[in-house]
């Protein structure tokens, strides 16, 4: 019998620059997916992904620039300090800056955040309420997701600190903010969000709702890992890049073999 393949993992470079190129391509994958999604809404919208070589850097989207355009030559470079390292004649979101580098300074294990403003997650937010565990993609973000009120207590590290350690924070009145270890995880956590607050609207307008018990739910979201956002995130970028063929992965890329 032959042996079974292992699960898909993420790809380890040896040469950094592939691996910024790798990160940048999802990046701009994930617009492209956030356009096809309907989840761009005028200039709103920022996502960011830490530059593999200089964890005090991160790339993201240029201000008024549509998403489902966006490839990753477009991308602009930031430090931490707020200074655009590259990409200096594109003008960046300054609310973003105020969201993207709080969080990425206080959270180590934080290398992707996303925000945009997609309907159902900000329909939910002016709920003042948390998803409940309904569906096993609800149950995701069960005891890992806050409330946080941007115009009460503003963005910045205010923002940052209320996030913790979840991995969404839902914004009154605003919309909805995940985070990662990769850009994988965070943009899927972020879609995740966006339909489970889709499907809970739907069900409470249809009459009471039933939750998944507390330990069940507990158990799915602690086993929504990295590798798990990661993994399903994968449909999605392959469905991306066949849908853009101007979106590839650089050719004769060096990589290193992982085991299972």
């Amino acid at each position: 019998m032959s042996a079974v393949p292992p699960k898909p993992q993420p790809r380890v470079f040896d040469n950094v620059d592939d691996e910024r190129y790798d990160r940048k391509l999802r990046l701009a994958a994930t617009f492209r997916l956030f356009a096809r999604f309907g989840f761009q809404e005028g200039v709103m919208g920022h996502a960011s992904v830490r530059d593999p070589e200089r964890p005090d850097h991160y790339w993201t989207n240029p201000y008024a620039t549509d998403f489902s355009s966006l490839t990753p030559d477009d991308l602009v470079l930031y430090n931490l300090d707020g200074q655009i390292v590259e990409g200096s004649n594109r003008y960046i979101h300054v609310g973003g800056t105020q969201i993207h580098i709080p969080i990425l300074k206080t959270r180590n294990d934080v290398n992707a955040v996303v925000h945009t403003h997609s309907v159902h997650a900000r329909a939910w937010s002016v709920l003042n309420r948390l998803i409940d565990p309904v569906s096993a993609e609800s149950a995701a973000f069960y005891e890992r997701h806050t409330l946080y009120d941007t115009y009460r207590h503003g963005e910045g590290y205010s923002l940052a600190n209320a996030i913790g350690t979840n991995r969404a924070v839902l914004l009154k009145n605003h919309g909805v903010l995940t985070v990662g270890q990769t850009i994988d995880e965070a943009a899927w956590l972020f879609v995740a969000f966006e339909r489970a607050a889709q499907a809970q609207l739907l069900a409470e307008a249809s009459g009471p709702i039933g939750c998944i018990p507390h330990e069940d739910a507990l158990t799915i979201s602690e086993r929504t890992t990295p590798a798990f956002g990661w993994l399903n995130f994968q449909p999605l970028f392959q469905g991306v890049l066949h849908a853009n063929p101007d979106l590839k992965p650089r050719p004769n890329t060096v990589l290193r073999h992982v085991g299972p």
